[in-house]
């Protein structure tokens, strides 16, 4: 059952360096809120606690293997299956994020806020996984975000994974979400369309070109890697095609935060299951938990 508990609202300036609540009270725009209303979730074999944004989806937890240095598994828990870990991050906050403005393929950096969050992940990164190998989407905001992470995981080089990429929103991509279905609504019905197959308009892909895509990218990459654990940095929109492939209901996950951390663990005979999901405790011990846009059906 859902847990509720109490709503944090925390507030800094929009250029702050810092991810710690501060005095000044900014605009409406500015103000940042988190509510932790799923259960926590304790993995198994460790002391940790981590929360799950997506208590709906019911994630399958699943017990912690043993790596050494070099993030090969000493213990194969699949039995004699063999099968790669792949802690799937998604990139950090970005102004357009912040604005509520749709990015899909545009490249846009990171900013001072998505740099920090970045540090803090990488920090976690470091300590909680070792990793053979970082890939990453070549958009900006993801790869800066994954230089950040292998830098602290012994420096190791960032591979470049172009069908990580975020999806291809077509017409929509540079508008604000609000704006959108008057600035362009051919692109904007297909957008929210349920039909998978419906292309957006200006060049924009299907969910389900979305999705053979992403899932293809991340098998391959798990079949680089069997009995290792690597990380791999992408966008919103790829993780919750990600999730659709690897849940037992076979759906999509909702809102995506900024550096959540998901585990997934993709075998040789092409199954799938989801570890550990959406879990932002990293942001929660600097203070700072941020709902920024994106990550949803809108995409970042």
């Amino acid at each position: 059952m859902t847990r509720v508990c109490a709503v944090k609202i925390f507030r800094f300036p929009r250029h702050a360096n810092t991810l710690k609540s501060s005095s000044p009270s900014p605009s409406v725009s500015e103000t940042l809120r988190f509510i932790i209303s799923p259960p926590l979730i304790h993995h198994p074999g460790t002391s940790s606690i981590s929360i799950s944004l997506m208590a709906h989806s019911r994630p399958r937890i699943l017990e912690q293997a043993e790596a050494d240095c070099d993030g090969k598994f000493t213990d194969n828990i699949a039995g004699e299956r063999k099968y790669a870990e792949i802690v799937v991050i998604r990139h950090g906050e970005t102004e357009w994020n912040a604005d509520g403005r749709i990015q899909g393929h545009l490249d846009v950096e990171l900013n001072d806020v998505g740099r920090e969050q970045a540090t803090v992940v990488a920090e976690r990164v470091s300590k909680e996984f070792k990793v053979s190998a970082v890939y990453s989407s070549d958009l900006k905001r993801a790869f800066e975000t994954a230089q950040i992470i292998a830098s602290s995981c012994g420096a190791l080089q960032v591979i470049e994974e172009p069908d990580l990429r975020e999806r291809h929103l077509g017409d929509l991509q540079g508008l604000v979400v609000r704006e959108a279905a008057k600035s362009s609504s051919k692109a904007y019905r297909a957008f929210v369309s349920n039909r998978r197959d419906e292309e957006i308009p200006g060049g924009g892909e299907s969910l389900d070109q979305l999705y053979q895509r992403c899932t293809s990218s991340l098998q391959r990459i798990a079949n680089k890697h069997l009995g290792e654990r690597v990380v791999a940095v992408t966008h919103g929109g790829v993780i919750r095609a990600l999730h659709r492939r690897a849940s037992s209901h076979g759906r999509s996950a909702g809102k995506i935060m900024n550096t959540s951390v998901n585990v997934f663990q993709l075998s040789d005979e092409d199954e799938w299951s989801i570890k550990v999901w959406g879990d932002v405790s990293h942001l929660n011990q600097t203070g700072f938990l941020e709902s920024g846009f994106g990550g949803d059906k809108s995409s970042g």
